[in-house]
């Protein structure tokens, strides 16, 4: 069923169209993520749709009762306002009924003889039964614990994350029949990303996001939309189908343009011949050299990439920084206890761990900025530090992006060359007027990318990376991976995009509470298993053998697996089988040419369970090598 259409929508802000005569149909439970490049015009989209924004031309129509309800992208973080009163205020009229009825409830229990309170209870209960009020109290009431929500906490005591929950129930209160999304796991931890990831797959209404975060992109969306030059196109499917099919799209696009630039050529050098091939020349073909010209000129072309590259320096000592036994606490937290990290050059380290757990404090441990309370370290020698900052601390928001990144100057150096600075920021995709602009008039995105010109303009040979890619599109992200894998000496990161890590990092530094920080060797996969034996009862990983072996002349006590252990361990084999049968059928369905041409009744079911086949087979291999690895200790 139909829940919203988009037709003929027509958009601009100045030469260039940011809409052009789109047309969009949203179905019922779908999960739509809407992509393109920054600067595209997503935002704006989703905004238009949410009603906040009116188009120049077109319609955007919401089919039957549709409600569509948008995550609030900054809500109050410096407000007194309480939890309960904030999402109230989504249901508009009845939302402030029940907003002032739980105030008086509140009040009434500290003064319960209180006569003008009673009166005003009774008579907001009369409203709300005229309303319907109670229900809509139930499903605010159900919203906010289901998302884990304090409804009296005061807004202002609220961290990022926590603020992000109040605005999706806010969102939710209103049971959307459509939910708009925009970039909703940014500045978001990775256990917050996930969380939002099972409320998403729960929800049962449709939702259109937009996001950067490639594997938050796989998880969720049954279609990608792409917006390119003002243009709207749809590929049913997941993600890595969507990007094989943008490249065979660009290919014949690219060679239909060289085409039609070759015929063109032709006929210019043809209309410019001698003066009698000019009395003879015919007029039709006049005329259709005049449709080519205007064709050219109205032509798009598509953005470039951006061509980032690193000035690397002299090699840095082989140790780049030793701590053993190392503990740092503040006041009532501890950071971290007992830790032993060596750091030798090439090595690529992630920090990972909820927002606040202390990563930022790590990284200044070991540029040697932040003392610790007890323990060992030794700092490495000709150390050259690039600091990518997560607030963008280095950057003037009152000077131009020339001017923050050249420092005024109008030529840098380069790897050993001179560059005119505006040539220069042109790699990173900043045209020479938009060079000009102010600083706080770039979007986050553009920030991001004139910081990092910024700081690949200072020669490093240890490059530190706090939260690069937030508002960064796929693209450039892609190309930064590419320059940390290509990058010789040695890196730090701090990211919440597991994608990112699984391309960049070599090991991470896993923050898990209470101090307790575990470096695993690998990516999110081994994070994902390590994490796995430390729920598992009785089960140590094998981060924990290596760290405490057991001592000289002591043998550990050894286990037979218990009967149901054992059952499950002999029947995982044929369950992998059977799983991975039915995702081969349903793999050989979806291949089909035809698939999907037929309705998405019939395509979302099939690659939502091809999504869920492939969680569940790598939780039965995880598990089947656990019982494994028991088996083996016990023998």
């Amino acid at each position: 069923m139909t829940v919203l259409r988009v037709q003929d929508a027509q958009l601009a802000f100045g030469r260039e169209p940011i809409l052009d005569h789109v047309d969009l149909i949203v179905e019922a439970g779908e999960r739509l993520c809407l992509v393109g490049r920054n600067g595209a015009g997503k935002s704006t989209l989703l905004k238009a749709i949410a009603g906040d924004l009116q188009l120049d031309d077109g319609m955007i129509q919401k089919v039957g009762d549709t409600v569509v309800a948008r995550l609030p992208q900054d809500p109050p973080a410096n407000s007194d306002q309480r939890v309960y009163d904030y999402v109230s205020e989504a249901l508009a009229d009845v939302g402030e009924i029940l907003k002032n009825y739980h105030e008086a409830s509140q009040q009434l229990t500290q003064e319960p003889e209180n006569e003008q309170l009673l009166g005003k209870l009774a008579h907001l209960q009369t409203q709300l039964e005229a309303a319907n009020g109670w229900q809509l109290q139930t499903r605010i009431e159900q919203t906010l614990t289901r998302l884990g929500l304090d409804e009296n906490a005061s807004m202002a005591a609220l961290s990022g994350g926590w603020l992000r929950r109040v605005a999706l129930a806010r969102a939710l209160v209103v049971d959307p029949d459509l939910l708009l999304l925009d970039e909703p796991t940014n500045h978001l931890d990775i256990d917050m990303v996930r969380w939002l990831e099972s409320v998403l797959l729960d929800f049962q209404g449709a939702v259109l996001f937009i996001s950067h975060d490639r594997m938050f992109i796989r998880r969720l969306a049954t279609r990608i939309i792409d917006l390119d030059r003002g243009q709207l196109a749809s590929f049913p499917g997941n993600y890595d189908s969507y990007l094989t099919a943008k490249q065979e799209l660009l290919e014949v696009e690219a060679k239909h343009n060289a085409e039609f630039d070759k015929k063109l050529a032709q006929e210019e050098t043809w209309i410019r011949q001698g003066i009698k091939a000019r009395r003879t020349r015919n007029e039709g073909r006049v005329r259709a050299l005049q449709q080519l010209r205007k064709e050219r000129q109205q032509r798009r072309e598509q953005q470039g990439s951006a061509k980032l590259a690193v000035q690397e320096s002299q090699r840095s000592g082989k140790l780049v920084f030793e701590g053993e036994g190392m503990s740092l606490g503040f006041a009532e937290q501890c950071i971290f206890k007992d830790l032993s990290l060596n750091l030798q050059r090439g090595d690529k380290l992630a920090l990972v761990g909820p927002n606040g757990c202390g990563k930022s404090t790590l990284i200044r441990v070991i540029l040697g900025q932040q003392d610790i309370d007890s323990g060992k370290l030794k700092l490495g020698t000709n150390l050259e530090v690039a600091y990518f900052d997560q607030h963008r601390a280095k950057l003037d928001p009152q000077k131009s992006v020339a001017e923050n990144v050249g420092d005024g100057k109008q030529d840098v150096t380069f790897n050993g060359k001179e560059r005119h600075i505006l040539s220069y920021l042109q790699d990173f995709l900043f045209a020479p007027q938009q060079a000009r602009t102010p600083v706080h008039a770039l979007s986050g995105g553009e920030r991001n990318r004139a910081l990092l010109a910024k700081l690949f303009l200072q020669p490093s040979n240890l490059l530190v990376l706090d939260e690069p890619t937030n508002d960064l599109d796929i693209d450039t992200l892609e190309l930064l991976e590419q320059i940390i894998a290509d990058y010789q000496g040695t890196v730090i990161l701090v990211s919440h995009d597991r994608e990112f890590v699984n391309n960049t990092a070599t090991s991470i530094c896993l923050f898990e509470g209470a101090g307790k920080v575990t470096e695993i060797v690998g990516d999110f996969n081994d994070v994902e298993h390590y994490l796995a034996h430390q729920t598992s009862a009785g089960t140590k990983s094998p981060v924990q053998q290596s760290e405490k072996p057991a001592r000289k002349g002591s043998e550990p006590t050894k286990k037979k697996l218990s009967y149901k252990l054992q059952r499950e361990l002999d029947m995982l084999p044929k369950h992998i089988e059977s799983l991975e049968a039915e995702q081969q059928e349903l793999q050989t369905q979806a291949a089909d040419a035809d698939f999907y041409n037929q309705a998405h009744a019939v395509t979302g079911p099939v690659l939502e369970r091809l999504s869920e086949l492939e969680d569940e087979i790598l939780t039965a291999l995880e598990r089947w090598e656990e019982l494994e690895n028991l088996q083996n200790e016990s023998s």
